[in-house]
């Protein structure tokens, strides 16, 4: 996908102005964004001919796990018709770091920085993502899907690659499916050259 100019200018003032732009740039490895370009192609692909009567557009987005706002701005500059996306994260760091990355969008009112624990935020947007699925505890995930409303369309990511912050990783795909306790409606893999990334997009509405 293209990246605008403009929003390539917002982008390298939130890593120069990061307090940790080292950290900033780990979001900016080619794995992260390909992770990244590969749900939003898969979305556009999908979301068209198989869901389009269920959602009304432009789609209101919650991203869980929104890091620093990559995958915010990336989705602003699709095909997806976007009304307006909330980039909730625990790290107090990410905020400001998010803000300057959609900065047009929040200029414009359509996008939002939130520091939260994603369970304490509730969501009711057309389309409810979390790509951190690796890094919150299978209770947390329970909770946070028990929270999630049946009519939103749910993208979830997460992969194999074992680091110390990763505390629920998925072998497969297949695990990964038994982990998210969703409807899945489509589901595949990503070969990355240091892991396997997962993606599964589905509704909450698993009987």
């Amino acid at each position: 996908m293209l990246i605008d100019l403009e929003h390539l200018h917002y982008w390298m003032c939130a890593i120069r102005e990061s307090k940790d732009y080292l950290r900033t740039l780990d979001a900016f490895y080619k794995g992260q964004l390909r992770s990244k370009e590969w749900l939003i192609e898969n979305l556009e692909y999908y979301i068209y001919p198989e869901v389009n009567k269920m959602l009304d557009f432009p789609l209101s987005v919650d991203i869980h796990g929104g890091w620093v706002g990559v995958l915010s701005s990336m989705l602003f500059q699709s095909d997806i018709p976007i009304k307006n996306i909330r980039s909730i994260d625990i790290d107090p760091a990410c905020e400001s770091v998010a803000s300057m990355m959609n900065k047009k969008e929040e200029i414009e009112g359509r996008f939002k920085a939130i520091t939260s624990d994603m369970c304490a935020v509730k969501s009711e947007a057309d389309l409810i993502i979390n790509t951190s699925c690796e890094h919150i505890t299978q209770d947390h995930y329970d909770l946070w899907l028990s929270g999630l409303p049946k009519e939103s369309l749910i993208v979830l990511q997460s992969n194999n690659y074992v680091i110390p912050e990763h505390v629920r990783i998925a072998d497969s795909l297949e695990e990964f499916k038994q982990q998210s306790n969703i409807n899945v409606l489509w589901a595949d893999e990503l070969d990355l050259p240091l892991y396997k990334r997962f993606m599964i997009i589905g509704k909450n509405d698993k009987v």
